[in-house]
């Protein structure tokens, strides 16, 4: 950081600044006001048929990148054949339900720590087809543990995979 620091020289720095107006101290109350207007949640509606649209394109990229079947992705997303081709195709109609969410939170959680822990993406995207043999796997794939159809099975596998970055177990 100090080097970074000391990198620009002063006196260029200081003709080069322009001067913006300081805003004017804004109060508590009105502070308050601005929230109550807006609703007290400004957190992004995850029950929005936008919140969905953006979730599952997420989720495809990431079994394009996994080269997954349609069979395998509709079990990881556990939903039924109408619904998954209706998601593909990007006929989102309602927001997704909490297991549909649990779910992809999981699997973007796995995609997350593969990119850390294979910084090459080809590796990491094929890590999860590969036999393992940790207890967990019993020397069949990250896949076929995913694919056995609970969300427990993804949860477990994306808490290994946080337990090998040092990450929360």
């Amino acid at each position: 950081m100090a080097a970074f620091a000391s990198s620009a020289s002063s006196a260029s720095a200081s003709s080069a600044v322009t001067r913006v107006p300081e805003a004017a101290p804004v109060s508590h109350g009105l502070l308050q006001q601005r929230r109550l207007k807006r609703g007290t949640n400004d957190a992004p509606d995850l029950q929005s048929p936008q919140a969905a649209a953006a979730a599952l394109r997420g989720f495809f990229r990431i079994a394009k990148a996994w080269d997954l079947s349609n069979d395998e992705q509709q079990r990881l997303l556990g939903c039924g054949r109408t619904s998954f081709f209706d998601w593909k195709a990007g006929r989102i109609k309602s927001g997704l339900d909490a297991a549909t969410l649990e779910r992809l939170s999981h699997i973007f959680g796995i995609y997350a720590g593969l990119q850390i822990l294979l910084p090459i993406p080809e590796r990491a995207d094929a890590w999860i087809k590969k036999t393992n043999t940790a207890p967990l796997f019993g020397g069949r794939s990250a896949l076929d543990r995913m694919l056995a159809g609970q969300v427990s099975d993804l949860f477990v596998v994306r808490q290994y995979l946080d337990a090998q970055r040092g990450g929360w177990a």
